[in-house]
């Protein structure tokens, strides 16, 4: 049997390294050529990778949330000369110094081990969210089985059945998570945002009683080639009519460069949170869509996130971001920029308040506007005026089906 190294190919461009989210096989499977062997994570998306050969694994270059050069080992397989069919683009054979026994290139310590489990019992653990590093395994040579799973999640099931109460025994425990994959991309993101970032946030009230009333008889007489039109819609239409007239802010920084990047198109993210946490899909050309069209491709990207099937294309290439908590929207918030991106909106919750009008005091659909801008390229005074000519077009959605 021959060894073969299997190198973390180029999975998009510009890529340099990758992280590993997720493996699907363990040292000693058999494996076929085309099956699933592993998930790596990029900037934004999360890439499956399959075998170009089938052998038996042999070692596994990396754990769970390390990142893994492009080029740089991933798998080793052993092969029969018959079953030998590696891509040369994706597959060489090393020099007998990179060749790596399992026992040699696995990292030492217990910390270290990937938990050895059949692939059912993995799936099972992502549905129940059972880290398997957490798991004794009872089954040969330490193998976690389903039995192991159902002890680990037995006790929290009866402290549910209980009433939810943590029994006296776990009160003093301390769990240890390590933050990987989509969750630590977002982290690092967040982190050099606010750090590079001086953001200036602006909250603007909107009178939206004309507007609701407007969406929920446009709804009403929608019939079933149109899509259901959310608050979101109307906002991505008032922000992507105006942005002509401030082009600094459908724009892209590049702070090390000192280049702003000015685009023609609109493609606005849509914050969207997910199981695996906060992702942006893009809908692009937005200066381009009706209100229909807007609200069906809100709808399309946002569900494509929540499925996991996005693609790197969907995730990328925003120009200007809006996020919105729906319902939990709150009074106010201070939304973080999407780097290298330079201004960020978020419509908050929909609520019912007094105002006064004509000098009475009557009840109005009122929702907040909550807004931050890159200090660095947007003044106070250009941010100010840009939302308040977006709170004039929703105050006002006739104007929203008037050309310009």
């Amino acid at each position: 049997m021959e060894t073969y190294v299997f190198k973390l190919p180029d999975v998009a461009e510009g890529t340099a390294e990758a992280e590993v989210a997720a493996w699907h096989v363990s040292v000693g499977d058999p494996v076929k050529e085309d099956q699933r062997l592993i998930d790596v994570m990029t900037d934004k998306a999360t890439v499956e990778i399959t075998s170009p050969v089938a052998g038996t694994v042999t070692a596994l270059h990396a754990a769970v949330g390390e990142k893994v050069a492009v080029g740089a080992p991933l798998i080793d397989f052993g092969v029969g000369s018959a079953e030998r069919s590696p891509s040369p683009a994706v597959l060489s054979t090393p020099p007998p110094a990179m060749v790596h026994s399992p026992a040699a290139s696995a990292p030492s310590g217990k910390s270290a081990q990937r938990p050895i489990a059949s692939p059912s019992v993995r799936r099972r653990a992502r549905e129940l969210g059972v880290p398997l590093e957490q798991v004794r395994g009872s089954g040969r040579l330490g193998h976690i089985v389903h039995e192991d799973l159902d002890s680990f999640v037995a006790p929290a099931q009866r402290s549910l059945a209980s009433g939810g109460l943590p029994d006296a025994t776990a009160a003093g425990t301390v769990e240890e998570i390590r933050i990987v994959g989509l969750r630590r991309r977002i982290a690092e993101r967040m982190a050099e945002a606010k750090r590079t970032i001086p953001h200036f946030s602006y909250v603007e009230e909107v009178d939206v009683t004309e507007l609701e009333a407007l969406r929920a008889h446009l709804n009403a007489e929608s019939g079933e080639d149109r899509p259901r039109l959310s608050p979101l819609a109307f906002v991505m239409r008032a922000v992507a009519r105006l942005l002509a007239a401030y082009p600094d802010i459908n724009a892209t920084f590049d702070g090390e460069a000192g280049i702003l990047r000015r685009h023609a198109a609109v493609h606005m993210g849509v914050a969207t949170q997910t199981e695996k946490g906060l992702m942006v899909p893009v809908v692009r050309h937005v200066e381009s869509r009706d209100l229909w069209d807007c609200a069906r491709e809100i709808a399309r990207v946002s569900g494509t996130a929540r499925s996991g099937k996005a693609t790197r294309e969907e995730l990328t290439g925003s120009t200007l971001t809006l996020t919105s908590l729906g319902p939990l929207g709150g009074i106010a918030a201070t939304p973080v920029i999407n780097s290298p991106e330079v201004a960020i909106i978020g419509p908050n919750r929909i609520v019912e308040r007094p105002a006064v009008r004509a000098g009475a005091i009557v009840v109005r659909k009122m929702m907040n506007i909550s807004s931050s801008f890159d200090h660095r390229i947007i003044d106070g005074y250009q941010a100010a005026e840009f939302i308040q000519r977006v709170k004039a077009l929703l105050e006002t959605p006739a104007l929203l089906f008037i050309p310009r």
